[in-house]
């Protein structure tokens, strides 16, 4: 999950501190050398979402990850319109495929069962890290873990 905009205050809609994400939902399949470029094209796909998430059920990692074509696409207008939520998904499933297909950033494309952190383990580090910070601190590209 990618932060593209936060929102440290509360809103009319949500009353809460939240975050405009950004993350995949279905990775791309494993590609090997032997397919065709027909079906590593057809491997390659992912399917995108954007969310609203709670501050409470976001974990901050080191990692950091650059979309830049993406803040001015997608918005909390976008939301309001299913039309505009789909062309936002479009954006960034483009931006996404194209970063994937380049080859930067191969470890934002595993899915998260592979790391070797269990449940547990990223409960813990949760309870340490102090509730009352909040956001603004961090970079809008930073990958958060969605709990």
């Amino acid at each position: 999950v990618v932060i593209i905009q936060p929102q440290d205050t509360n809103t009319k809609t949500h009353g809460f501190a939240h975050a405009l994400v950004a993350g995949i939902e279905r990775y791309p399949s494993q590609v090997t050398r032997r397919m065709s470029k027909a079906r590593q094209a057809k491997r390659s796909k992912i399917k995108p979402f954007i969310k609203i998430i709670n501050y409470n059920h976001l974990m901050p990692t080191r990692y950091t990850l650059e979309l830049e074509g993406l803040k001015g696409v997608v918005t909390h207008d976008t939301f309001k319109e299913v039309s505009q939520r789909e062309e936002a998904k479009k954006t960034v499933k483009k931006s996404l495929e194209e970063r994937y297909t380049t080859g930067k950033n191969k470890w934002f494309f595993t899915p998260l069962s592979e790391f070797s952190m269990s449940e547990s383990q990223i409960r813990s580090k949760t309870d340490n890290w102090q509730g009352s910070e909040r956001f603004s601190s961090i970079c809008y590209d930073t990958l958060l873990i969605a709990l």
